[in-house]
């Protein structure tokens, strides 16, 4: 059973998160030979303050 795991930056609607996992399973549905009931995604989001690149939060931009 793979288990896909995606952090993103909260602020993504309820569509865009829908049709990510429909795409991210259909990736590795056929990528990894695996049923489309087997495979398991998980989205963790983040706070824009609690990510930061290059010494800036993603809050601060």
């Amino acid at each position: 059973m793979p288990i896909v795991t995606v952090q993103l930056l909260e602020g993504r609607t309820d569509e865009q998160k829908r049709a990510l996992v429909e795409k991210v399973t259909a990736a590795v549905s056929e990528t990894a030979n695996a049923p489309k009931e087997k495979v398991v995604v998980v989205i963790e989001e983040m706070a824009r303050e609690h990510y930061a690149v290059g010494g800036k939060r993603a809050s601060d931009a």
